[in-house]
């Protein structure tokens, strides 16, 4: 269901916020070729899959400004990072759970982190096994696969559910985006655990009864060893006279720093870096007392100072990639991101 802003219509505007389903077809003819300018900042949240990809894949559409779920999965991936928190090497075998078409970006970004490091794309694909409602991403089914789940099929033997697939792979982190509740269950998170001593239990479904477990079971089926972040929020957890403040995967870290980045920068164009530069500037915030806590993102509390680093990350590499419009490059980008948000704060009149 969606909202468009109709065409000019005698030369007024007309919004028209009523909704109306769309298959497929539709988002064109609201946002078309003719009618894309630099200056639009098009986020298609509520559309279609098939929509959206057609709308951010396709040139002759995608003339603007332009961002989509990439900002969501930026985040979720930086969850994997703080060296502070679990060292890379760990992280180097990953298993996701569910594959979806419009999770394929996160797998994507993933891969891009490690060709940062100069790893080889097809080196990297191979520390990502995908897991969806047939079992394990394997060659034996790439006849039957979406083209999009191809290049992460390896040569391994069917495995046919999520348990037995963790006890093959021998995962260190298991990012669940299955939108089914209860998937990780106590088996599957105590085999993940039985062989690593931090293991990463990353599940994003939302709402609360969809999440593949609960902090409080992820805490409890690992004896305190998991590091934990969720999409739904869960209250912090009392283990073995421990706290344990589990991280919300929340892509309110994200997308107002994103966007701000943009305007500051007067970016022309959205490009991958930009999300990965957000991502390792959410990282950046995580300190060695969030470690202590078993945190992976720092609080949201915290947002404004996090959307500030994120913007001048974000118009860095505009600029560094000659995307950026606002010139000359300001010397301090975070202290310019910082002057340019708005404080709600009103003088005291008598």
């Amino acid at each position: 269901m969606e909202s468009v802003l109709k065409a000019q219509r005698g030369g007024e505007s007309v919004l028209d916020m009523s909704p109306r389903w769309t298959v497929g077809g539709g988002v064109e003819d609201v946002y078309g070729e003719d009618r894309a300018t630099e200056n639009q900042l098009v986020t298609p949240w509520t559309v279609s899959v098939a929509s959206g990809y057609s709308l951010l894949r396709d040139p002759h559409h995608n003339k603007g400004l332009a961002f989509n779920e990439k900002e969501r999965d930026a985040h979720y991936l930086r969850g994997l990072l703080p060296p502070a928190i679990i060292s890379q090497e760990l992280q180097e075998k990953k298993l996701m759970h569910s594959l979806r078409q419009y999770d394929l970006p996160l797998h994507k970004y993933m891969a891009m982190m490690e060709l940062e490091s100069k790893i080889p794309l097809e080196e990297t694909r191979k520390k990502i096994w995908l897991v969806d409602s047939k079992g394990l991403i394997v060659n034996s089914r790439k006849e039957s696969l979406q083209h999009f789940k191809k290049p992460w099929a390896h040569e391994h033997e069917p495995v046919h559910n999520l348990l037995d697939a963790v006890k093959a792979i021998k995962p260190t982190a298991l990012i669940g985006t299955s939108g089914v509740g209860k998937t990780f269950t106590k088996e599957v998170v105590e085999a993940i655990a039985s062989f690593n001593q931090k293991p990463l239990i990353m599940a994003l479904s939302n709402p609360t009864s969809q999440s593949e477990c609960t902090a409080e079971e992820a805490y409890t089926w690992t004896e305190g060893r998991a590091i934990f972040a969720s999409g739904s929020p869960f209250d912090p957890v009392e283990f073995n006279g421990k706290s344990f403040v589990p991280g919300q995967a929340n892509n309110a870290y994200i997308f107002p720093g994103l966007g701000f980045g943009l305007v500051i920068s007067g970016a022309i164009r959205v490009h991958d870096d930009m999300l990965l530069a957000a991502s390792e500037a959410l990282a950046g915030q995580v300190t060695d007392e969030h470690c202590d806590k078993g945190m992976i993102y720092p609080p949201l509390s915290n947002i404004r100072k996090i959307s500030a680093h994120i913007a001048a990350s974000v118009a860095a590499k505009a600029y560094e990639l000659g995307l950026a419009t606002r010139l000359p490059r300001p010397s301090d980008l975070v202290k310019y991101a910082e002057s340019c948000m708005y404080t709600p704060s009103y003088r005291s009149y008598r």
